[in-house]
């Protein structure tokens, strides 16, 4: 009895451990989004690119707008980059190393893109990825904010303070002096 169940156990871990590979469905499923993200980011900023060359813009509203299009295609991209550090994050957390990778860069020192060895340097990574896009996208929001009354002006004021303070602690916040 020791002895089937010795086996059965060999087994089951065996399989446990070729379940990890249905990882690989968000992982393609991240770099089909990625590419997804890039081409409408590139599909904003030429539209908008297009419509500067044709000469539309004429007033400042029109040109916000134009701003916000463009603001809009880097934004699209910094999302994409999120999701292309995500699928290597999960491919590197629970299938393999990217060894291609490896072998152009040379053996990684813990700080590039895809020397990702847990899961929390996977959050780490994200987050910082995922605040700027929210700053990008609070600028694309700005461009096109009505100043019209003083509480207006106190609210836009106070958003610029806010993109300034989560840029500065993405940036690393503040460093001790040497």
């Amino acid at each position: 009895m020791t002895r089937w169940s010795s086996r059965l156990e060999h087994r089951f871990e065996r399989w446990l451990w070729r379940f990890r590979l249905i990882a690989i469905l968000p992982v393609v499923m991240s770099l089909v989004s990625t590419a997804a993200a890039f081409v409408g980011g590139t599909t904003e900023i030429l539209h908008a690119l297009s419509r500067l060359l044709d000469g539309s813009p004429d007033d400042s509203t029109s040109i916000a707008k134009l701003l916000g299009e463009l603001v809009g295609g880097v934004d699209l991209y910094l999302i994409g980059i999120a999701l292309l550090i995500f699928g290597y994050g999960v491919y590197e957390l629970l299938i393999s190393d990217i060894e291609a990778a490896r072998q152009t860069r040379g053996e990684g020192n813990g700080t590039g893109l895809l020397d990702i060895r847990s899961l929390d340097a996977l959050k780490e990574k994200l987050v910082k990825v995922i605040v700027v896009a929210l700053i990008v996208a609070g600028f694309k929001a700005m461009l096109v904010f009505p100043i019209s009354t003083p509480n207006n002006l106190l609210v836009f004021s106070a958003s610029v303070l806010l993109l300034a303070l989560s840029a500065w602690l993405v940036a690393g916040g503040p460093k001790a002096k040497s």
